[in-house]
């Protein structure tokens, strides 16, 4: 009975953090299990100072229920949000507080060697820095760009490793589980846990950034496909503009809507002398690109027209992309969000017109095109949400000759 109580333990404690307040009968419905089989495990969980009582729930109508919480501080996860160029790191609670500043640098990955190496040893300082002891920490969650391989633990775009997964390196290295997951998946992930996909059956997520990323939320699952490489959205050939994309290939979506293409034809017009502010505003030099991407989406919310035309421009060629997205899969809603959503409501107008001109009425009439609330936070949130995922799952010890015993994601009292 022993490991079924934990078995229990583990899913209220999992679903406390995903859904933050429960009472005894939504926890029920939640695992599962008996009422009174469910107001045993609360009690123990009260009495190891890991879950805490928060008062009764608004009056509806009948008894208010008495309702349930995580202590803020029972464990930490480590979440880390890397795109092509930056990286963030951030310790988070149970509460996805950062408990520390968002340590923010520069990591290039392609042609990067020793990249993995740079951010396994940031990741080690954070942690000291932050004074909390490892056996707090739940896990590391990491999003990062390229076709990522869940089950291996492998990236076979970046962070190049000899001989063993990233997640085996960096365990190692730290003595902390670590989790990779795709950088738009993570940001699906966010949005089904804690944004506007909540609750939301079939769901796509566009990640705007460098690239144009797709998470897919499907049966209110995230659906990674056979190899966990589904989602590929920056690569559907959609021109016939000989413009070669980071992939390889020539044409993709990525080619005309990235924020980095968007950086790109901002100063292609300024040197053709277009009227802006953004003149003032963007350096041109590749170690300014992110603060050039940010000068265009705050000149575009306070008006510049130029700013808005280049926005707007990507946000039609996305709105082609959704118009397939549609056609195939069917989706309730379609959520903008991660970097480039901080531009608000200006990409929705020239999205909804691709769909207007590209779209069967028939189907994209039930599609909602909602604005992530989560915008720039999702990856982090995400990265978080990926550890809490993986809650009680045993982490095997790399190698041998290592001394990393094996570690089951846990706290206190329950392992």
């Amino acid at each position: 009975m022993a490991g079924k109580s934990l078995s229990y333990k583990k899913k209220i404690i999992k679903q406390l953090y995903f859904s933050n307040l429960l009472s005894c009968a939504e926890l029920s419905i939640k695992i599962e299990k008996s009422l009174s089989l469910t107001t045993k495990m609360l009690n123990e969980l009260i009495s190891e100072g890991i879950v805490v009582e928060t008062g009764y729930a608004p009056s509806s109508g009948g008894r208010r229920p008495l309702m349930y919480t995580l202590k803020t501080d029972i464990f930490y996860t480590v979440a880390i949000a890397m795109d092509q160029f930056f990286t963030r790191i951030a310790i988070m609670d149970m509460r996805n507080n950062y408990i520390n500043k968002v340590e923010k640098f520069e990591l290039r990955l392609a042609d990067n060697p020793d990249a993995l190496h740079v951010l396994t040893n940031r990741i080690e300082e954070v942690i000291t820095q932050s004074g909390i002891s490892k056996n707090k920490i739940a896990g590391i969650g990491i999003g990062m760009p390229g076709f990522v391989n869940v089950q291996e633990g492998a990236n076979y775009t970046f962070l190049q490793t000899s001989g063993e997964s990233i997640t085996e390196h960096i365990f190692k290295k730290t003595g902390v589980p670590a989790f990779i997951e795709n950088d738009s998946s993570i940001v699906a992930l966010a949005e089904l846990r804690f944004g506007a996909a909540r609750n939301r059956k079939n769901a796509m997520v566009i990640n705007i950034g460098w690239g144009v990323g797709l998470g897919m939320i499907m049966d209110g699952e995230l659906f990674r496909g056979e190899n966990g490489f589904a989602g590929e959205f920056s690569h559907i050939p959609l021109f016939n503009n000989g413009k070669l994309c980071s992939c390889g290939k020539s044409g993709c979506l990525e080619t005309e809507t990235s924020l980095f293409v968007i950086v790109e034809k901002a100063k292609a017009g300024i040197q053709a002398g277009r009227v802006t502010a953004l003149k003032q505003l963007i350096s041109g030099k590749e170690e300014h690109l992110e603060r050039d991407a940010e000068a265009i989406i705050n000149s575009a919310g306070k008006g510049d027209r130029f700013a808005i035309e280049l926005l707007s421009e990507a946000g039609y060629n996305i709105g082609r992309g959704i118009a397939i997205l549609i056609h195939l899969l069917n989706p309730g809603i379609v959520v903008l969000s991660g970097r480039g959503a901080l531009a608000g409501k200006i990409w929705q107008a020239p999205i909804q017109q691709a769909l207007n001109e590209h779209c069967i009425p028939r189907l994209s009439v039930n599609t909602e095109i909602a604005l992530s609330a989560l915008g720039y936070e999702a990856e982090l949130i995400g990265s978080a949400a990926l550890v809490m995922e993986k809650y009680g799952e045993v982490i095997k010890k790399p190698a041998k000759k290592d001394n990393v015993k094996s570690r089951t994601i846990s706290f206190k009292g329950i392992s």
